[in-house]
């Protein structure tokens, strides 16, 4: 959500109808109302990590990490909808965000069954548990039905650029098991250059991607791009590019230079384009940047920034995991930006699920370690119905939250082999 800009409704200033409000928190970092001290005991009676907390987990067993894992599939099997989808509007709670209908519900839906597809392929549970594949099958072929609908809501609401990511991500991990299948490829395929169609169409005029145009709500967006949204893009081509889809260059060229003007000196990131007379707003700050440097790390590594050594990949992942409470202080909180360093909830599963990427880019015994630790933060806060979620939206938080975790944890199984290639 861009900072200042929506509204969000709060039991303590109600908003109107269908609205939320941004409550921004103090210079500094430091959230409205309540003192530091009481805040921190408050959030650590809830259940947030502190760094003491994360530093002293033990990684889970293998088996610990099995039942999680089935129990989170579980979850998913269960609260499939009935036409293979995930998620929905209907469950509000007065706490409804800008999301202009249909268009705003087709892209969260969409989005949010592709991560869950990708998360039961990740898991590798299908092939024993006949319901999960069941539950595959369906979500696949509503996705390959309904993914080509999405487009963007109205002039300001352009969030169908995250279906158009995920959905790329995830169709690229369908086309490369279907390979023996050239009928199937050749759809899931074309499916994907249509993707990537409707990001060359959504860029924003100065590169990369943002999901609102406050500022002329033009045909070609002026949508000031966030660092994350851009990552998250340019890691889901980077996945189709492995398969043998063309990319264009051009696109990827104005994206990678719209994160480079967002990147600090040490590695943090703007939040967006728009804050860069901001350098050091507290969102702006490395504990702001803990969940998008792991994204935005990541996708210029994986588009060739050699600036973006293992030592950088590690500096960053020792950050989140020593300083792990900047992140757990949002999650579950309603209002988003609410927290220290105007971190929003939906910023917690989203980071550690891409800093388990980035530890396929560090050798082999070094990631493990670190993907040991990941598991440890994210097993305890599995929800009694096997479910994870970091911020209420709708009816969408529990599946994405959950899909986000199950796909970091299968890739945090011990013995898992790096999908990447280390360098230095």
């Amino acid at each position: 959500m861009r900072l200042g800009m929506l509204a969000k409704q709060s039991a303590r200033n109600p908003a109107p109808a269908g609205c939320r409000r941004v409550s921004l928190p103090l210079r500094g970092g430091r959230s409205p109302g309540s003192g530091w001290t009481s805040w921190l005991v408050a959030g650590l009676v809830a259940g947030q990590l502190a760094a003491a907390d994360v530093a002293s987990l033990a990684p889970p067993s293998a088996s610990e990490l099995e039942r999680a894992i089935a129990r989170g599939v579980q979850f998913l099997i269960q609260t499939q909808n009935k036409d293979g989808s995930w998620g929905s509007a209907r469950r509000t709670k007065d706490l409804n965000i800008f999301a202009p209908v249909p268009g705003a519900h087709q892209a969260f839906r969409a989005a949010v069954t592709a991560l869950c597809i990708e998360a039961l392929l990740e898991t590798g549970l299908c092939s024993s548990n006949a319901a999960a594949q069941t539950a595959l099958d369906r979500a696949t072929s509503w996705l390959l039905m309904h993914l080509p609908e999405v487009r963007r809501a109205d002039g300001v609401a352009i969030y169908n650029v995250w279906t158009h990511a995920y959905g790329i991500q995830t169709l690229a991990k369908l086309a490369a098991q279907a390979q023996s299948d050239p009928a199937r490829w050749q759809q899931i395929t074309n499916l994907i250059a249509d993707q990537i169609d409707r990001l060359r169409r959504y860029e924003s005029v100065d590169g990369g991607w943002g999901y609102y145009d406050f500022r002329v709500q033009s045909k070609r967006p002026a949508t000031d791009s966030t660092s994350f949204l851009t990552a998250t893009v340019l890691i889901a081509l980077d996945e189709a590019r492995k398969i043998g889809v063309a990319i264009p260059a051009e696109l990827t060229d104005r994206a990678i230079q719209s994160l480079h003007r967002q990147r600090k000196p040490d590695f943090s990131y703007l939040y967006g384009e728009y804050l860069k007379w901001q350098p050091m707003r507290p969102v702006n700050r490395p504990a702001g940047s803990l969940g998008r440097s792991q994204a935005c790390n990541l996708a210029l590594r994986l588009w060739g920034d050699t600036n973006v050594t293992v030592a950088v990949l590690t500096n960053w992942l020792d950050r989140l995991l020593a300083r792990n409470e900047w992140l757990s202080f949002a999650r579950k909180r309603p209002v988003p930006h609410e927290s220290y360093f105007e971190v929003a909830g939906y910023f917690f599963y989203y980071g550690h699920y891409y800093a388990v990427l980035v530890t396929e880019h560090l050798p082999p015994s070094t990631g493990q370690g670190y993907r040991d630790r990941l598991a440890a933060v994210l097993l305890p806060l599995q929800e009694k119905d096997g479910s994870w979620w970091d911020s209420p939206l709708y009816d969408y938080h529990q599946a994405y939250g959950t899909a986000y975790a199950l796909t970091a944890l299968a890739r945090c199984r011990p013995g898992r082999s790096n999908s990447a290639r280390p360098s230095s």
